[in-house]
């Protein structure tokens, strides 16, 4: 008993074969933008890059939250310099209020404008807040 086998064309099949694995790995890489995609490509590649794609993901987030704290400040210090100004109008009012050319009915329209101004005063205290997180506060114990 004869089997005829036909060798050009196992050759053939093989070296189809390795080449559509060839092609395979080639469009993944494409696909990804990635040289090494898995650990037959170079394990010790990958670790290495798996490493270094870790490191840039921490840094990243390192700056978002360098971003969000100097938002933060910003916040907190355009409040203050509001703040700063309403208590350089109130000093102004008491200094008006203290010279002997203001009468009773003046000194006390002056305490009624510094009332107002103390009350806008706390208020930005209260309503200055990032994410929810109260930046300033009214007194000492809130």
């Amino acid at each position: 008993m004869i089997i005829n086998t036909n060798v050009s064309s196992i050759t053939a099949q093989e070296a189809a074969t390795n080449t559509g694995k060839s092609i395979s790995s080639s469009l993944e890489k494409l696909s990804t933008g990635l040289k090494i995609n898995k650990a037959s490509d170079d394990a010790s590649g990958l670790a290495i890059a798996d490493k270094l794609r870790t490191q840039a993901s921490s840094l990243g987030q390192g700056i978002s939250n360098a971003n969000s704290a100097s938002a933060l400040i910003q916040i907190a210090d355009k409040a203050m310099s509001e703040q700063s100004n309403i208590l350089d109008t109130v000093k102004t009012k008491l200094i008006q209020a203290s010279t002997s050319t203001t009468n009773a009915d003046g000194r006390e329209a002056i305490r009624k404008d510094v009332q107002k101004l103390l009350t806008q005063f706390d208020n930005i205290a209260a309503q200055t807040n990032y994410n929810g997180t109260t930046l300033l506060q009214k007194s000492a114990t809130e």
